[in-house]
């Protein structure tokens, strides 16, 4: 069960994220997306999840990955994330209930470029019963 005081909290991920070409081109090719100039619009969802669980997984927090899956996923772009990019990525845990058993915690997901504000997402992950 998720730990009732990390609803409101914000948890700083990984210092520095390095985005490479080859991750946008093998990102790409799975949706058949051919122009890599620039990563695809949903790219950054890879690095919002590996950082939720690297934070959510805190035995402090207590959410149960194995038995996660992901709900609903939104995003807001504020500008385009390009190979070289270096990116550091918080959590903030929104909101959390108990439906069925089944906890439901909606995270939000900051990617900055320096202070640059660069992409949130919101996620609605499940940790079934």
């Amino acid at each position: 069960m998720l730990a009732p005081d990390s609803v409101g909290r914000t948890f700083a991920g990984a210092d520095s994220i390095s985005i490479s070409q080859s991750e946008i081109d093998a990102f790409a090719a799975v949706i058949g997306e051919t122009d890599t100039s620039i990563a695809p619009p949903t790219f950054t969802i890879r690095i919002s999840l590996d950082q939720f669980q690297n934070i959510l997984t805190q035995p402090e927090i207590g959410l149960d990955w194995s038995r996660l899956v992901h709900g609903d996923q939104k995003f807001e772009i504020f500008a385009q994330v390009k190979a070289g990019d270096s990116l550091s990525c918080s959590a903030t845990i929104e909101s959390y209930r108990v439906a069925a058993g089944n906890e439901i915690v909606s995270v939000r997901s900051d990617l900055h470029r320096g202070s640059e504000l660069v992409v949130s997402s919101w996620s609605t992950l499940v940790v079934r019963a």
